[in-house]
Order: structure tokens, then sequence, then C-alpha cells
């Protein structure tokens, strides 16, 4: 029974995007399996972890029958890979195998039944709707995530904070020791206030699979769930359950030592400085004084690394500690040509803005050193 007959590269693009959330050990081995669906003129292939299901496409023919099956994803994806580009793929049932044919190669792999794959339902409240260009996704998507939590106990700090209201969208990080925070206007004031959090994988897929195009995203946000259409990929993801710190009591106000670097100058800086930091303590120092703001690090071997950098600065001196880790996530991720660093005491947060706007805020903590 033939499925389809169509070039490796079609095939191979869709099964790239959705084998990402695809676990390599599952306790479900049907979640080790992408879902086959083959209609008259496309074929989906669906991927799903139970928390996140992607769907990617792939126009054909016409020509093939109708059918639904699952197989190994892994298997499936080395093999497309393995296949001289641009080559003819035929794909045909036999029993209850899938036989894969390509010029004098043959495999054939074991399926699995497509009515036992799980699917995610659809969102019953009407959700929050609103579109906006991929690439202004991604870029909001790339200014904050790095920030979030890995595996914090706090499992909302997991994840990523949505807050969409007045035609304003949000994006908030944090891991309980720093906090980003970026924001654009995407248009349609009128739309209802919707918050959500998205989880951890969902975040770094969505990072993975949005273009650098002005290409357009349809999301759709319910209390239970969050959908993303982009061009042939349609993720679903569920939400995680839990309240979000509230992140506009963490920014601080009116620091009074302010500093204008060069983003390119104090980066250099602090990754030359980190070499000498060990693995387990990864604090910096930044000793400011009129004119000039040295970044000290010392480990426990006794050794001591010490940059200088020329800033604009006439104030009280203040020798403050950071996770040099920390800052150097926030510079490798906003790509402008200058920060603004707005400091307290020794014991009180940094705030690091871009100038002129007032759209991406970064806190960090300080450390004791």
């Amino acid at each position: 029974m033939n499925l389809i007959k169509i070039n490796r590269d079609v095939l191979l693009k869709p099964l790239q995007a959705v084998s990402g959330i695809i676990e390599r050990r599952h306790t479900l081995p049907i979640l080790s399996n992408v879902l086959l669906v083959r209609t008259a003129n496309r074929i989906d292939f669906v991927a799903t972890d139970i928390e996140i299901e992607i769907t990617a496409s792939a126009a054909t023919d016409g020509q093939g029958e109708a059918r639904n099956i699952t197989i190994g994803a892994r298997k499936f994806l080395d093999i497309l890979r393995a296949l001289p580009e641009g080559s003819e793929v035929s794909l045909a049932m036999q029993e209850k195998r899938l036989q894969i044919k390509s010029g004098k190669s043959r495999f054939n792999l074991q399926t699995l039944p497509a009515e036992d794959f799980p699917r995610l339902s659809e969102a019953e409240a009407p959700p929050t709707k609103f579109t906006v260009a991929q690439k202004l996704l991604k870029n909001l998507v790339n200014l904050v995530q790095y920030a979030m939590a890995q595996q914090d106990i706090r499992y909302y700090l997991n994840g990523l904070l949505m807050v969409m209201e007045e035609g304003q969208l949000k994006l908030i990080a944090t891991d309980g020791h720093r906090l980003a925070f970026a924001t654009k206007d995407v248009g349609d004031k009128n739309l209802s206030r919707q918050e959500v959090i998205l989880p951890r994988k969902t975040v770094l897929e969505l990072a993975k699979l949005l273009a650098d195009s002005d290409d357009p995203v349809a999301v759709e946000l319910s209390a239970s769930q969050a959908r993303f259409k982009f061009g042939d990929v349609l993720l679903v993801s569920k939400l995680v359950d839990g309240k979000f710190p509230d992140y506009t009591r963490v920014v601080p106000q009116n620091q009074p030592r302010r500093l204008r670097l060069v983003r390119t100058q104090l980066l250099q800086s602090l990754q030359r400085a980190a070499i000498l930091t060990s693995d387990k303590f990864r604090g910096v120092r930044w000793v400011l004084s009129d004119g000039t703001l040295k970044i000290i690090c010392s480990n426990t071997e006794q050794e001591e690394a010490q940059e200088e950098l020329d800033v604009d600065y006439k104030g009280e001196s203040l020798d403050i500690g950071f996770n040099v880790g920390y800052l150097l996530d926030v510079l490798n991720n906003v790509d402008v040509q200058e920060i603004d660093c707005a400091l307290g005491d020794s014991n009180s947060s940094a705030l690091i803005t871009i100038p002129g706007r007032d759209d991406f805020k970064y806190v960090v903590m300080p450390m004791r050193i």
C-alpha cells in the first residue's frame, strides 16, 4: 500500500521541525514515535511529549493513500539525513511495517497504531488571539529566555511569563537571582488581558523554530494552553500552573550611580576576567570610582585577574560583587552598541537597560565576595 513518493528534502524539513521535543527514553514507547497523517494533498508530522505538541506539514501531489501511522522518529530522521540530498523517497505500508525506499536503499521500520498516539485537546474557553511578526517574537524570546530557571523546586520559575495587555506583549523570566523583562507593541489595545506561564521546553522550541522574517505568528492564549501557528508549523503547549512573582516590585527604582558602557568592551573584559573563576564560584567584583570601573576576579588558588574600563562617572565609590555568568548572559543576548547600568549600594540589585528605550530591563542581584 503506497503512501507517498516525494523528494527527501520535502520530508526532512517538517520531520526536523517536530523531532526536537521527542525524548530519547520514554516510559510510553509511542512517545518516541512521530505520527504521520497522510491526506489528499499533504502529509502532517506530529510529535508530542504530553505537555507540548508540534505539527509540521509538507504539501504533496495528491497521489498515494490516506493513512495514519506512527514510526520511530529518530530512526526515520537518521535515515532521511543519511540519504543523498534531493533523492526520491517512497513510503509504503507492508503489514505493520513502513518500507522506506530510495534508489537501491531499503529500510523496514516497525509501526505502532495511530489511534494510540496521545493528542492535546483544543482549549474550551475562547482564547485571546493576536498576530505578531516571527522575528519580533523570536527577538523578544531571546531577550529573556536565558534568565529562566532550569530545575527549580519553584516550578513556575522553570518557564516564561507571557502577558498580553493593552496592545503590549510582555515577556518576563527569572530564576530568583536575576530577572529579564522585554515588551513590544503588537497592536490591538482592546484585547482582553491574558497572563500565562509557558514551560521552559516550549520557550526553547519557539526560539529554535521561529524565523527571522516578517511572516506572521498567530498566537492564541487560553487558561489551559497556548497555540502558535506559523508557516507550516503549529505548536500547542500546556501551561505551567502557578503564580509568577510580581516582576514590577523586583525592578529597582532611583539607583544613584549610573554608567553608560560599551557593550562589547564590557563583555570582552568580563570574558577575560571569568577565565580565573571556578565552576562552583563564579564571582566577579566591580570596583567603581571617579572615571574608572575595575573588574576583579580571584580564585581559591590565590590567582587574580583585573580589567579596567574608563567610564564617565563622578561620585561615591562602590565595591559590589556579581555572578559573572549572569552578566555575560545579558551582554551576549542584547544586540546593541551601549548599555546603561544603574547601581545602588553593595547590597542592592543592579539594573541594566538600553539607552533611550524602556522596552527592556535586566535586574541582577549582588553576590557576596
